[in-house]
């Protein structure tokens, strides 16, 4: 099986579109990848950095509440918090927006793809209500810029930001013999720890036992954050000596984050992670039962070039697995209204000045319906693989209403759906859809009947 470019489009990208080109060939994904970011900088989001409000904003606005010097100064003050809150409730409908355009009118639909694979393998919630649109903004900063790069520089990435730091509680973390622990041992958290090495490198079954958890929680005692400083590192709050994790010895003398990251570097470099990461990239985009020899091959590429993404992904999709003709994953739900509103071509204008009510209205509540609250899975293992997740009797509810509803509100013009399944479908799609297509009784229900069907589903 060799490489076909409407495969590529829908298994790998973010789907057809009947005026963005599909990719060429293998090396012209792979060139697009390793060029400049084009649809970050055409559809821009902010990062954890720079976003507006900030967690400093917050916290300044509660401290002036609670330090008015009268109730007018109170006032004042409490207005200004609820502003920050309306805005940080606009700022999460930009950013649907943003990576909604993204997918809809980027070029590179596989960069968007792994993007939200590895933000989903690096999942964190907001802890308040508000940090709700502090989640973009951390994959823009941690995640987006190290998909091309080694997966050792996005695990530091990620492990150092204040998203993931929070969202296990590693703020609390406190060495048991630390300086800070004299006046208030909160006690040890291992709850990153025993993350980082069962999600994030070495998996479930990996080489690692209760031992090497504790070894690496102390280990992580001293990477803390908070509203005012962001991530760092507080000496004080580190346990101190040297800890072993997998038979590695990390410190000693002094506590510093560069331990941290170094055993960081070694587990991203570890076999067991190359294989999780191997495997878990197959089965998001390939089938839940990927061949054993392209899991060793991906594995061996990954180790080979020193946790080098690119060179895994480049593995993969010149396997011929990857173009095997049977779409075999179910797009989730996100991936579904995204390669929806490709195919529809829906104008730039139109998604970048919808309004909160309708992004609301169009995009995020239905989402919910079908299963994939925006930016919310359950667990820190994030949003599941497997079809029947998302093959549910609501799920399918929700996708159904909203392709035969949704489509006529978002343009003004609906394509003539006997064309339509071609631009969605590709050059061949399966008969008894072209036939719905050309028998529906309205434009309307035969544009929702090629969205709702079972081939423009799967991927």
């Amino acid at each position: 099986m060799s490489f076909d470019p409407i495969l590529a489009a829908i298994r790998f990208g973010t789907g057809l579109s009947p005026v963005i080109l599909p990719p060429a060939s293998v090396d012209e994904m792979l060139d697009w990848l390793a060029g400049p970011d084009e649809a970050a900088q055409r559809f821009p989001i902010p990062t954890y950095a720079d976003v507006y409000p900030s967690p400093r904003d917050f916290r300044a606005a509660t401290l002036a509440i609670n330090s008015a010097p009268d109730d007018a100064a109170e006032a004042a003050a409490r207005v200004l918090r609820d502003d920050l809150r309306a805005a940080g409730r606009e700022a999460v409908i930009a950013f649907i927006k943003a990576e909604m355009a993204r997918a809809a009118h980027g070029r590179d639909g596989f960069r968007e793809r792994l993007t939200r694979f590895w933000a989903d393998h690096f999942t964190v919630r907001p802890v308040n209500g508000g940090a709700r649109h502090l989640v973009s903004p951390y994959i823009e900063e941690a995640i987006r810029p190290n998909v091309t790069g080694r997966f050792y520089d996005m695990l530091i990435a990620a492990v150092e930001s204040p998203m993931l730091i929070l969202y296990f509680n590693q703020h609390q973390s406190m060495g048991p013999n630390s300086k800070a622990a004299e006046h208030n041992d909160r006690g040890l958290n291992e709850n990153l720890a025993r993350e980082v090495l069962e999600l994030h490198t070495l998996g479930v079954g990996g080489r690692y036992d209760q031992t090497d958890v504790r070894e690496f929680a102390e280990l992580l005692t001293g990477v803390t954050a908070n509203a005012r400083s962001g991530a760092y590192f507080r000496a004080q709050q580190a346990e101190p000596g040297a800890e072993t994790v997998l038979g590695r010895t990390y410190g000693g003398a002094e506590e510093s984050i560069e331990h941290v990251r170094h055993a960081l570097r070694d587990l991203a470099r570890h076999p067991d992670t190359a294989r999780h990461l191997a495997h878990k990239l197959a089965v998001h985009f390939l089938s839940a039962r990927p061949e054993a020899d392209l899991i060793d091959a991906m594995a061996r590429a990954y180790l080979d070039g020193d946790t080098h993404l690119p060179a895994m992904y480049e593995v993969m999709l010149r396997h011929a697995s990857a173009w095997q003709p049977q779409l075999e994953k179910v797009k989730q739900p996100v991936d579904f209204v995204a390669s929806a509103l490709r195919a529809l071509a829906v104008p730039e204008g139109v998604i970048r000045d919808a309004s909160m009510q309708r992004v609301r209205q169009l995009i995020q509540r239905p989402l919910s319906v079908m299963g994939q609250t925006w930016q919310a899975p359950v667990g820190p293992d994030g949003w599941p693989e497997a079809d029947e997740a998302w093959v549910t009797p609501q799920g399918m509810a929700g996708r159904i209403t909203w392709a035969m509803r949704v489509p006529e509100r978002l343009l003004e013009s609906l394509p003539d759906p006997r064309e339509f399944v071609f631009h969605a479908l590709g050059p061949n799609p399966p008969e008894a859809v072209v036939f719905a297509a050309g028998a529906a009784e309205t434009v309307s229900d035969g544009i929702g009947l090629v969205l709702a069907s079972a081939a423009f589903q799967r991927r």
